[in-house]
């Protein structure tokens, strides 16, 4: 016992360990071997930088032979030597430990969130926020119009990519990169983007900005580019229109009608009502009566300042039944104010 008071630490033997029964025994220097019942665990008691007291434990104590007690005494007496040291330098072992196991446990969450972005492409956020938002809101013609209009432009390197990765310049590239088909080209003015390079534009906008609401990105490149787009656009030359010879007429309204997008269904229809541009552009649900295949035009939308009954042939009713489920008051409405 003498022995054990001046050397005040590494008091207890592996055998001491391996026999002691419930109780705290000491091995000094504040190292304790707790025991409760059939369980046992080493304990340090020490006194924190502000005074105050406290336990921390150091783990299971080994006791079932003498190597493992021989091993769980070592090492819960090189754990005790490392605290002390700390305290020495004015640190508290508890909150230092605290603070590492923070640490890891922020760096393996930065970690997976990291994975999960990568996961995490562009088409996946596309047909998420279609599935979450297009599906249950639009037609089915209508949402299976907006996911396939991504999935059949948007270049396979970034449709791919993670949504996270991708920077204003590739997007702005990508998409200046899109070429309408020969019938679009004919019948797209110069002064505007192509429709189908505005909605893309425009749908990718709302997949960004779905994605940084569920903090899969932090920014977002479609809203970026819009005015790059626009400036890449060459400008119309300006004077007048040359009317197109009747005999071209039939051609002219076969590409039309091989043409996709509201503007080509939009001059369609004027062609086939002979209705002015301002009429077919303002056109409301309202104004129709489908079944009876009659548009009347009220009067204040009127040149003349008179009602205006128009009856529909049947492929403008074709025409304005397809129409349905994208807005709910105007038939053809703007492509810059849609999804």
């Amino acid at each position: 016992m003498a022995r054990k008071t001046a050397a005040k630490l590494h008091l207890l033997t592996v055998r001491e360990v391996q026999a002691a029964g419930d109780g705290d025994h000491s091995d000094g220097g504040g190292l304790l071997l707790r025991v409760r019942g059939e369980s046992a665990s080493w304990v340090l008691r020490y006194t924190a930088p502000t005074g105050r007291r406290r336990e921390m434990g150091l783990g299971v104590a080994r006791r079932n032979n003498a190597a493992a007690t021989g091993d769980s005494l070592t090492t819960a007496r090189r754990l005790a030597h490392e605290a002390r040291d700390l305290l020495q330098r004015g640190g508290d072992p508890i909150e230092e430990r605290d603070g590492r196991r923070e640490s890891a446990r922020q760096a393996e969450q930065a970690q997976k969130a990291q994975q999960a972005r990568e996961r995490m492409t562009l088409a996946r956020a596309a047909r998420d926020y279609h599935e979450r938002v297009i599906e249950p809101s639009r037609t089915a013609k209508h949402s299976a119009q907006w996911i396939a209009s991504l999935e059949n432009h948007v270049p396979a390197a970034l449709w791919h990519a993670p949504v996270d990765s991708i920077e204003p310049p590739a997007l702005l590239a990508a998409l200046q990169g899109i070429k309408p088909h020969e019938r679009a080209r004919n019948l797209t003015s110069g002064d505007k983007l192509p429709e189908t390079l505005q909605r893309i534009r425009q749908r990718l906008d709302a997949v960004f900005e779905d994605a940084i609401f569920h903090k899969r990105c932090t920014s977002n490149p479609a809203a970026a580019i819009r005015r790059k787009l626009a400036e890449g656009q060459d400008k119309r030359q300006r004077g007048e229109f040359r009317a197109l010879p009747y005999r071209e007429a039939p051609a002219f309204l076969q590409r039309l009608q091989a043409a996709e997008g509201t503007a080509a269904r939009c001059l369609e229809l004027a062609m086939l009502t002979a209705a002015r541009t301002g009429e077919v552009l303002g056109a409301t649900w309202a104004e129709f009566d489908l079944d009876a295949a009659a548009w009347l035009v009220p009067a204040e939308r009127m040149k003349g300042g008179e009602a205006h009954a128009v009856h529909l042939v049947p492929r403008a009713v074709e025409i304005l039944r397809g129409q349905l489920g994208q807005h709910g008051a105007w038939v053809f409405p703007s492509p810059m104010k849609q999804d």
